[in-house]
């Protein structure tokens, strides 16, 4: 049974839209929240994305459409010097920073910042030369697996694992990576394949709209949920429009922690505020009408009632035929 708590992150992922206030701005309202974790996205624009490649349809509805997607990220890169400051602000607010490195020289700037484990993004679960990078360097490793099967995804922890990463420093986070996903392409029972399949942690990262996905994950035992929130949906940028606004985001939190508390530890017994009930919602062997000593208990003299501090139904065998040891009235609790 389930009883340690989920790590939550809060994905800012470009969403401060190139500015480093928002970028703050999104720090502090992760740590409002309650979340863990406000994790960002690290690239260079060069190393990332070829100079015409197109953008995702979901990148369009957003974005200016006559732009290719390395225009549009090169405006939403973080310099080295922006990443000093998000990880002092994160201290300030108490709550931790980390972000996605896309290409190798960015995961170079994450260790030296020094992140304590490094998330690998759905698209980067076939780059042989980044996955071997990165399990080099023996760290915690959150692997999304959005786009993949599992045959892909065992494929990369093998990877991982051949260039030093063992498999139990690694979770592996189902994912869909349309935005918003559609409820039915979540497929949630996938994260209980993978982690049965491939012998792994797991945990979910979320792309659809409102939060009883993560909701529900959390449910059905996954580790780590990572959600995209916003300061405003109706922002310009590729990701506002799949993301949680401030409320919403506290809203999950909360939710997640009241399911935490919710699964317990698999004991079925009665908890500690129940137990006063017995008494009064039980019931016990009562007269049904007037019984005189020497009369034997029958079906016609006997019945079931409330408060349950008599003798229990359960022994009802047990009493019928039995001599009464003294007169009762009706209602009174029957003794042996």
């Amino acid at each position: 049974m389930k009883l340690e708590k989920t790590l939550i992150i809060a994905e800012a992922g470009v969403n401060h839209n190139g500015s480093l206030d928002t970028a703050m701005k999104l720090v502090e309202t992760a740590a409002e929240s309650g979340a863990d974790v406000v994790k960002f996205q690290t690239f260079k624009a060069d190393n990332l994305v070829c100079a015409g490649a197109p953008k995702a349809d979901y990148q369009n509805r957003k974005t200016d459409s006559d732009e290719t997607q390395q225009e549009m990220i090169r405006k939403l890169e973080l310099s080295k010097s922006n990443h000093e400051e998000l990880i002092a602000h994160c201290s300030k607010f108490c709550i931790r920073f980390a972000s996605t490195a896309f290409d190798i020289e960015s995961i170079n700037l994450i260790k030296d910042l020094g992140v304590d484990f490094f998330k690998i993004p759905s698209g980067e679960i076939t780059n042989l030369p980044y996955l071997r990078h990165i399990g080099r360097l023996n760290m915690s490793i959150v692997l999304s697996t959005g786009m993949s099967c599992l045959e892909e995804i065992d494929n990369a922890l093998k990877v991982l694992g051949e260039a030093g990463t063992v498999r139990s420093k690694i979770t592996v986070l189902h994912c869909n990576t349309e935005y918003p996903t559609p409820m039915e392409d979540v497929n949630l029972k996938a994260m209980l394949t993978i982690g049965e399949e491939l012998d792994v942690k797991v945990g979910y990262s979320d792309h659809t709209l409102g939060i009883e996905i993560p909701i529900a994950a959390v449910a059905l035992g996954a580790q780590i949920i990572e959600k995209h929130f916003t300061l405003d949906r109706e922002l310009p940028g590729p990701d506002h429009a799949a993301s949680l606004e401030p409320l919403e985001l506290q809203q999950m939190v909360r939710a997640i922690r009241n399911i935490e508390k919710s699964l317990g530890d698999g004991i079925k017994q009665p908890s500690p505020s129940e137990r006063k009930n017995i008494q009064i919602v039980r019931k016990s062997i009562v007269a049904s009408r007037q019984i005189s000593k020497g009369d034997i208990f029958t079906q016609n003299n006997l019945m079931v009632k409330r408060p349950g501090h008599g003798i229990s139904p359960m022994q009802w065998d047990e009493v019928m035929g039995k001599e009464a040891p003294c007169s009762f009235d009706a209602d009174d609790l029957i003794e042996l």
